[in-house]
């Protein structure tokens, strides 16, 4: 007797449909009301994309604020920003910019000075070790996007975010 190699393929792609928001909170029943189940629903993942981007930058001794005012001020250029226009390119605003300012310029992650020309303005520039710290993390905070983002194709993302943008625009 002869074995027979089988060698049909089997592609049953089975669809993965996300928990709707109730039942991964646990509730007995759904949202009444649409409107609070997005809401809530743009809040939870939110919050457990900023977790697990906590978990990429801890090693590196930062926060998402602080990894936020990098790239702000690396985008800014040699000619840096104030406090002010850092506090309003923030994603997540925050209470005391001063305070964060102060604790990254111990860091020696960024450096300020005052204006020669008004010398009530201070411009806040990136260091060097801003720099190469902000270069040693691009990898790394690129993998972690592409990763949790990898399920969900092109244009359903650029669809999401000119959704996102438009609720942003219709909430100011």
């Amino acid at each position: 007797m002869r074995a027979v190699l089988d060698n049909r393929c089997l592609n049953t792609y089975i669809p993965i449909v996300a928990r709707p928001l109730h039942v991964e909170l646990k509730q007995n029943r759904p949202f009444d009301l649409l409107e609070e189940e997005t809401h809530l629903s743009i809040a939870r993942t939110a919050a457990l994309l900023e977790h697990a981007m906590v978990q990429v930058l801890k090693p590196y001794g930062l926060t998402p604020t602080q990894y936020n005012v990098l790239r702000i001020l690396r985008g800014a250029g040699d000619g840096g920003l104030c406090r002010n226009e850092i506090g309003a390119r923030l994603l997540r605003p925050v209470p005391d910019v001063t305070r964060l300012l102060d604790r990254m310029t111990d860091q020696k992650l960024i450096g300020r000075a005052r204006e020669d020309s008004d010398r009530r303005l201070v411009r806040t520039h990136i260091t060097p070790k801003g720099l190469d710290l902000l270069a040693r993390l691009d990898s790394p905070v690129r993998a972690f996007h592409k990763e949790r983002l990898r399920g969900i194709g092109q244009q359903k993302l650029r669809q999401l975010t000119d959704t996102l943008a438009e609720l942003r625009d219709t909430g100011e």
